[in-house]
């Protein structure tokens, strides 16, 4: 056919195994290349994928996580079944790693049958995007909500950002979303999804050790001169009077545990670093911060910050 590109090719399509055949790629998709001469996502177009989407989205924070960690081509742990009884998909959530291997969307790379304990990751870069789009369409009200609120993170809008998370929390969250166990963490996700659209600008670091701590959420400017950003979730606890209080304590945990640390090693400027706390109750969002410079850190660590 006169295509040359066989590296791009193998990271799109190739990955799949058979028994003990390795390195097998999707034909589907092949044919499509040598039909159409450019790479592009041939088998997402054969049929929905919305069944694995449900699975995924309702499969809990642990799945959805453990997701996350798959589309940042890292390899994860799971326990599980070959063998798929479809009935158990909806009553057990890590049913939906057998059906993931057996539809192809991952591949193990080793596997201890005694404990079923499986190390898994995705496919290919084909699957990546498949995925990637999945994961876009949860968190997003429509595309416009998405876009609009990394567009105000990055100008620093903190009214229109409030306004913004407030509209969507109250029309997406659900009791059954805010009564988790694990609050901090399903806000920490839901948040994650809004601004997977800066992806190609900023790299996004999650759950990251910086100075004394574990920042939630950090973005790593690509460009030279966009700024750096840290953001710090808390829901309200027991004891604190109101909503400020709590985003209060986020900042000042920003601040105490050094959690810009990794963005100055990183030649960010301190003028050009910005970091925000989330404050959550149920649907009620309060985030308030702005540039790390401009922030009165004394009233901060005393919670009089207004």
């Amino acid at each position: 056919y006169g295509l040359t590109n066989k590296k791009e090719v193998k990271r799109w399509y190739d990955g799949f195994i058979f028994g003990s055949t390795k390195e097998m790629y999707n034909p589907w998709s092949i044919i499509g290349y040598l039909k159409h001469k450019k790479v592009d996502s041939y088998w997402a177009q054969t049929s929905s994928n919305a069944l694995v989407g449900e699975l995924i989205r309702h499969g809990g924070f642990g799945v959805q996580e453990e997701t996350g960690r798959l589309l940042q081509k890292k390899s994860i742990t799971v326990t599980m079944d070959e063998h798929i009884v479809f009935s158990q998909l909806y009553k057990k959530p890590a049913a939906i790693w057998s059906l993931l291997m057996a539809a192809g969307y991952v591949k193990p790379l080793s596997r201890k049958p005694a404990s079923k304990q499986y190390k898994i990751a995705l496919t290919n870069f084909e699957v990546h995007l498949i995925l990637e789009e999945l994961i876009s369409d949860w968190f997003a009200v429509d595309s416009a909500s998405t876009s609009t609120f990394s567009r105000t993170l990055l100008a620093d809008d903190c009214a229109a950002m409030n306004d913004n998370l407030n509209t969507i929390a109250q029309n997406t969250f659900s009791f059954f979303d805010t009564a988790n166990p694990e609050p901090e963490r399903f806000y920490h996700a839901f948040v994650l999804g809004l601004i997977v659209d800066l992806k190609d600008r900023y790299e996004i670091r999650s759950n990251r050790e910086s100075a004394k701590g574990r920042y939630d959420v950090a973005l790593f400017p690509k460009q030279v001169g966009d700024r750096g950003i840290v953001l710090e979730f808390k829901t309200r606890k027991e004891g604190e009077k109101d909503l400020q209080e709590t985003y209060d304590n986020a900042l000042k945990q920003i601040g105490e545990k050094g959690y810009t640390t990794e963005l100055k090693a990183r030649n960010v400027a301190v003028n050009n670093i910005f970091v925000y706390g989330f404050a959550f109750e149920g649907k009620k969002v309060l985030i308030r911060g702005g540039a790390y410079a401009s922030i009165d850190w004394e009233n901060i660590a005393n919670n009089k910050q207004g």
